[in-house]
């Protein structure tokens, strides 16, 4: 079994509410329930949580480091200048993909940089859902290859 953990940052509790032309209109208990369906149908397991504070998503990472095989990751605001979580996320040592639901080059200028993105294996971002739903494919694929190896 691929276990993966779905962290949801700052804000993300609003989906459906908060700016839906930019981030759609399904909720994150809505999303959450997608993500596991699509899960199961690749026999994985996920956890999705949700924080608005930086040191409960460090938190999150240290707790589930023994447990996850991957990390899908949505840092919310916190991908631009969070030095903390992108220490978090390399110090775990666990392939994280991060991922964002709009398309973070075509915003403004101060979201197109991440600085999380180095520690991460990859980076999604622009095809809402779906971009989740790449990230799950890409870790039960890297965990299926590294059993085989």
């Amino acid at each position: 079994m691929t276990n993966i953990l779905v962290l949801h940052g700052p804000n993300l509790n609003l989906l459906g509410e908060r700016e839906p032309e930019v981030y759609g209109t399904m909720t994150l208990a809505q999303l959450n329930a997608k993500l596991s369906s699509y899960a199961r149908k690749k026999s994985a397991q996920l956890r999705a949580r949700q924080s608005n504070h930086e040191g409960e998503l460090i938190d999150i990472l240290h707790a589930h480091r023994k447990w996850a095989c991957g990390v899908v990751f949505n840092p919310g605001a916190y991908s631009h200048y969070s030095y903390a979580l992108r220490d978090a996320v390399a110090s775990i040592c666990v392939p994280t993909i991060e991922v964002h639901l709009s398309d973070i080059k075509k915003r403004e200028p101060f979201r197109r940089v991440s600085v999380i993105e180095p520690a991460c294996v990859g980076q999604l971002y622009g095809k809402g859902i779906d971009s989740y739903f790449k990230a799950i494919d890409l870790l039960v694929k890297k965990r299926r290859t590294a059993k085989r190896a």
